[in-house]
């Protein structure tokens, strides 16, 4: 019984996400949904101390990154940077390359260390712009977006900074360039087998005679054509934020140290601050900003006079996003706590090999709690020393776990409910229905590319 409210409560939330309801709303009511069928009594103590606690710890922490990703994504618009880069691309290319272009944007990014979510930002206005221009049916953007940015340079290249590539490391001990063979091998197969589904969606979308389509909403304000900025210098914030959000991730160790105390008036009990857990953030999130000014130095007259009205539309849709993922977080506390998650975890514990375990582990767990970060260090968390043994009984090496974990974080935790899949849909202003079905396939495909990886090493020893 407790196993089937666990999935009772995964399929309500997926189905209630799916048909467009907010998950702000139902992610509580299908979280303490499940706590009510497991202890009645356990509901009010649940829902403050937990599922809020991890909501607010969530926002606390990235809505900051949001916020900028969101205001960065605008000014780029608004600059006419967007289209200056969807023009150059589109000579150099052509118009039927539009999908490549933009997976490839969006690789360089994320693989630079930007955000995912800040990747939808940044990436949206221009791949509007050319789906716009080469008549591509808009619903097919979200699935070219996650397989840029959802995918390769998430958890499979190897040296991503992403965060699903680094939390194997305290685990294994391994380091973010581990099992760099595999990692590319798997990275091809994503890549190769992406684009040919999603070229081969545009040619029967185009063969109908579907065009991009109108009445769209969250539409990129058109920006005159005659008044397009250089390319180059279009692109130099998008080069930048990607620099700097490394050079400031080395950078701020070193300034601070493992720990900063900070009393600002004499005798006041030190603000202390453990810097390692905050780095990563305070990096991309200064790398933002500076991201901003330079859209701002460069084409200070076209955004300063629609930086009012523009940002208002942005600061919301940054809101919108980061508290539906906030509450996919909290849920996925929830879930997590409940006796019935034990017994899928105790259950996926019975595969035999040790590599398929811990794929099928950590996907599984990335699917239930809608969280590739959160799955992924649950179940390391509970059964990483049980992988570990396994591993050196059999003699694979720590860095094929390290790949193989990496990697299954991101197959499975794009369901419905993920929250990076809903913020995808809200700043494209598409739905579910309209576009998930992409983002399905492309999940399905980073699904497959795992066990294609696994039966790699068994059949060649690569690592």
């Amino acid at each position: 019984m407790s196993f089937l409210i666990c999935l009772g409560a995964l399929a309500f939330l997926m189905l209630v996400a799916y048909r467009g309801f907010s998950v702000i709303l139902f992610a509580p009511v299908a979280a303490l949904g499940a706590v009510l069928l497991t202890d009645p009594s356990a509901v009010p103590p649940i829902f403050t101390g937990l599922f809020m606690d991890k909501m607010v710890g969530f926002v606390k922490l990235y809505f900051p990154v949001f916020l900028l990703g969101a205001v960065f994504g605008k000014v780029i618009e608004l600059s006419g940077f967007s289209k200056s880069i969807v023009s150059a691309v589109i000579k150099l290319a052509g118009r039927e390359r539009a999908v490549t272009s933009i997976v490839l944007v969006c690789l360089l990014l994320t693989y630079g260390g930007v955000s995912l979510f800040v990747v939808v930002f940044a990436v949206y206005p221009f791949a509007a712009e050319m789906f716009r221009q080469g008549d591509i049916p808009k619903r097919l953007i979200p699935g070219v977006i996650a397989l840029g940015a959802f995918t390769v340079t998430m958890d499979a290249l190897p040296g991503t900074p992403q965060i699903q590539n680094i939390i194997p490391t305290t685990f294994f001990k391994t380091d973010a360039y581990a099992a760099p063979w595999l990692g590319l091998i798997g990275s091809v197969f994503i890549l190769v087998m992406g684009l040919l589904y999603l070229e081969w969606r545009v040619r029967s979308a185009i063969a109908r005679g579907e065009g991009y389509g109108s009445g769209h909403t969250n539409e990129p304000e058109a920006v005159a054509s005659e008044a397009l900025p250089n390319p180059i210098l279009a692109l130099s914030p998008l080069v930048a934020v990607g620099v700097l959000n490394k050079l400031f991730t080395m950078a701020i160790p070193g300034v601070y140290g493992a720990t900063s105390e900070v009393a600002l008036t004499p005798g006041a009990k030190p603000l202390v601050t453990q810097v390692s857990s905050v780095a990563g953030i305070w990096a991309v999130e200064g790398a933002l900003l500076c991201g901003i000014l330079m859209v701002l130095a460069f084409a200070w007259k076209p955004v300063s006079q629609r930086f009012a009205e523009g940002t208002k539309a942005a600061i919301g849709g940054s809101l919108l996003a980061s508290m539906n993922t906030a509450s996919e977080y909290g849920f996925g506390a929830v879930i997590a706590a409940l006796p019935g998650f034990l017994v899928i975890r105790d259950a996926l514990a019975a595969i035999p090999n040790p590599l398929v375990n811990e794929a099928v582990t950590v996907t599984a767990l990335a699917g239930i709690t809608g969280s590739a970060s959160g799955g992924m260090s649950i179940a390391l968390a509970a059964m990483a020393d049980q992988f570990i043994t396994a591993a050196n009984a059999a003699g694979i090496p720590m860095e094929v776990l390290h790949r193989v974990a990496s990697m299954a974080s991101g197959g499975m935790d794009t369901l419905p409910h993920n929250g990076a899949v809903i913020t995808l849909l809200g700043v494209t202003g598409l739905t579910h229905r309209q576009s998930y079905g992409d983002i399905f396939a492309v999940t399905c495909i980073k699904t497959l590319a795992v066990f294609f990886v696994i039966a790699v090493y068994y059949l060649t020893g690569i690592v």
